[in-house]
């Protein structure tokens, strides 16, 4: 249990406390490079720990996992309050709510997901490694997808005083060039009409020690009269309790947030038009682009805590964006469309509770009583219209962005057969915690087939599971996915008792729609005028065509291009079903297919519901979609990682050659003094065991990451033998697929 040491100050701050004395940020950084050493010493100024053991602890790694493996997996969140030394006249404290989150690539969805719930960003690189792969990938989440404004703190700067010996003058021209870097990521990405930067100057840049515990930045070192050379000479005399007393880190961190990062309400004018999709001048508009605690209720579940230690209950973390949420509430899901009562309200800190009976717009809150994915909008049950119609066009806040993928598969299987029902509930239900990983039931053999953004996320899932069922789990494999290159042409197919016919085809999914898809601003739950606006007004479709759409399912979308279609609703679902289902096993390999677009373009369905059964209605839709997709020109495409490695001068050749000899390709090598930067593409495939071959060829002096950057087409030489490998594993006859498997299901006039 955590023991926060001013819990009534935390709760009137909360509640009643000035808005303008409000900070919601996440702390964020590439794995290693000091995230959760330098949050130490904001758990130490918030009471939660002794001086002593900050820098130590890694109080924020609460779980077992984390601690046995040295990194952050589950964002942490904690609650600090804050008196501006500055201002020793100002009573009022300063609340900060905190997000610790993980550096490595498996859990980028927690970063993600802490970002929404937040107005800023401590963006923090190791002054040795420097910019990584990673860290990139967080500035574009933080800054271009969430509009967090960030601030910067260079750690790590120890070692370039004590390890590479550098002089003030050189330390201070590593120090420049990340600021530079990170400024250009950030012009790349900050909003329109933004001028967000960094600069040491102006005090948003902190240069320190998380290890150490020391920090400053310009204004600190001016008030103490000091110079960055007097750092040095403190290293030369083996003085670090000087630097930490004289110049404590959390001090340099917690200015830079109360100064440049924003409050929720200066935060919300920019930040609400980005984030939601409603009408910005209707009274929830209005309200939530100036988090009015007096407006309606409105608020998003970005985070479900699974506490191990309290047998995987879940606790829901999220922002109020609008109205005073009271826990006597019943709140209304809009995505899930069900309504949930709560059992406990108030704040999180580390991996408890402070309980706060009601919790006002522009903060974070915490829950127990319901579980529900993470991303789900919800609102106060009595604000809900009347009118169906009405309740269908609620408008959600936008999909959150992930950086990557699920292309790492994993089999479980539960030990017991009569288990397999508690498996299902056990995996939604940490598929609801993280919404990056996907699953599947394979009906024939009764496995869950787990898949993921790397093997290390689907191991600390399958560990999760299996402690809660027992579990056979296969070994990773890589996730491809099917796609056309051309339309195919239209194919008539008939039901089994010959009772219903259909007609249809497919054809490549234009690159406008499956970005639109992919963003999330296309899908299945959204109010299908607003759809068919969207896919106009971006996408460029016919407006009949645009209100035509059936489902959208994976990157894919099924259209109704018939006109006085009789008894299609009832049909309706079994269509959309038989949809996924082929979508979600394609033809090739039974592999997940995508960016195809399927359209209907005439069908016969039996007055009798007898002869309209699923296997009847799904057997023709079947034929009809693979039969077109075989004359489509259909290809495995592979998942890519971008790689990023960072090699002492004059081992950049032999790394260069880890990557080419597994169809890798270099796109750029950058000198960056003593190091130098090789960057390229990779297949995830090739990716296995790589880093014992990188460390092998620098003597494990070669810092490297991943980021996922899509699927390419396999290349011609290998497809073939690839396809009949996956076909052969997942017991699938060992031949390339053809008209034969479904041409009995071809239509013949007579």
């Amino acid at each position: 249990m955590v023991k926060v040491k001013n819990p009534e100050e935390i709760s009137k701050e909360i509640t009643q406390g000035s808005y303008k004395k409000k900070r919601i940020f996440s702390i964020t950084a590439h794995i290693d490079h000091g995230k959760t050493t330098a949050s130490d010493y904001l758990m130490r100024r918030a009471g939660l720990m002794r001086p002593e053991d900050a820098g130590q602890l890694q109080m924020t790694d609460s779980d077992d996992e984390e601690q046995e493996r040295g990194i952050t997996i589950f964002t942490s969140v904690v609650l600090l309050a804050f008196n501006d030394p500055r201002k020793p006249d100002d009573p009022e404290p300063y609340i900060f709510q905190i997000n610790d989150t993980p550096g490595h690539i498996s859990f980028t969805g927690e970063v993600s997901r802490a970002l929404r719930g937040s107005d800023g960003a401590i963006i923090l690189v190791d002054a040795l490694e420097g910019i990584m792969t990673q860290t990139e990938t967080n500035i574009r989440l933080a800054v271009g997808e969430e509009y967090c404004k960030p601030v910067l703190f260079i750690n790590k700067v120890d070692r370039l005083i004590a390890e590479l010996k550098l002089s003030p003058k050189n330390t201070f021209s590593k120090v420049d060039a990340i600021t530079k870097q990170i400024n250009d990521i950030i012009k790349r990405v900050r909003p329109k009409g933004s001028d967000w930067g960094v600069d040491f100057a102006k005090n948003s840049v902190a240069i320190g020690s998380a290890k150490h515990g020391w920090g400053f930045t310009y204004e600190i070192l001016l008030e103490k009269g000091l110079k960055p050379q007097d750092v040095f000479e403190k290293y030369s005399e083996g003085d670090i309790q000087w630097l930490r007393d004289t110049l404590p880190l959390d001090e340099s961190l917690l200015r830079m947030v109360v100064d440049h990062l924003p409050d929720p309400v200066t935060a919300s004018k920019y930040r609400i038009p980005h984030i939601w999709g409603g009408d910005l001048n209707s009274e929830l508009g209005q309200a939530l682009q100036k988090s009015d605690p007096n407006g309606p209720l409105y608020g998003m579940i970005t985070k479900i805590f699974l506490d191990p230690k309290k047998n995987y209950q879940a606790t829901l973390i999220g922002r109020i964006f609008s109205g005073t949420f009271d826990q006597t509430d019943t709140l209304y899901l809009i995505g899930s469309k069900t309504t949930s009562r709560v059992k406990r309200l108030g704040v999180m800190e580390i991996t408890d509770i402070l309980d706060i009976p009601k919790v006002p717009a522009g903060n974070l809150f915490a829950l127990f009583g319901f579980i529900c994915p993470s991303g789900e909008t919800f609102m106060n049950v009595n604000n809900l219209p009347k009118e169906k119609e009405e309740q269908q066009k609620l408008p959600t806040f936008e999909k959150i962005q992930y950086a990557c993928e699920p292309v790492v598969s994993r089999s479980i299987k539960s030990k017991d057969p009569h288990d397999i029902d508690k498996l299902a509930e056990v995996v939604s239900k940490w598929l609801k915690a993280d919404p990056t990983a996907t699953y599947r039931l394979d009906e024939e053999s009764k496995e869950f087939i787990l898949s993921g953004i790397d093997p290390l996320q689907i191991e600390i899932l399958t560990k999760r599971i299996n402690n809660q069922v027992e579990i056979n789990i296969g070994e990773p494999i890589i996730v491809y996915r099917e796609k056309i290159l051309k339309k195919g042409p239209e194919y008539h197919c008939k039901s089994a008792n010959t009772h219903n016919r259909l007609l249809l085809y497919v054809e490549p999914l234009d690159k406008a729609t499956e970005k639109l898809i992919e963003s999330g601003k296309i899908n299945d739950l959204q109010d299908e005028k607003e759809r068919a606006k969207i896919l106009r007004e971006e996408g460029g479709w016919d407006a009949k065509e645009a209100r035509r759409i059936v489902d959208v399912f994976q990157g894919s979308l099924l259209v109704n291009g018939t006109t006085g279609l009789q008894r299609f609703d009832r049909v309706r679902g079994t269509i959309v079903n038989a949809f996924r289902e082929w979508i979600g096993g394609c033809i090739l390999a039974k592999e997940p297919a995508t960016g195809i677009k399927a359209v209907f373009t005439d069908m016969v369905i039996h007055e009798d519901p007898r002869h309209t059964q699923y296997g009847q209605i799904a057997g023709m839709a079947f034929s009809s979609l693979s039969l077109s997709m075989l004359d489509a020109e259909p290809h495995l495409f592979e998942p890519i990682q971008k790689i990023d490695v960072k090699t002492p001068e004059g081992t950049e050749g032999p790394v260069s050659g880890v990557i080419s000899k597994r169809r890798g390709r270099i796109s750029n090598v950058i000198p960056e003094g003593e190091y130098v930067r090789v960057q390229g593409q990779i297949p995830a495939s090739e990716t296995i065991g790589i880093a014992d071959e990188i460390r092998g060829a620098t003597q494990g002096r070669a810092f490297f990451g991943y980021e996922f950057s899509g699927f390419e087409k396999v290349p011609a030489s290998i497809e073939e033998n690839l396809i009949l490998e996956i076909r052969k594993r997942k017991g699938l006859p060992n031949e390339l697929p053809s008209r034969k498997s479904w041409e009995r299901f071809i239509y013949k006039r007579t």
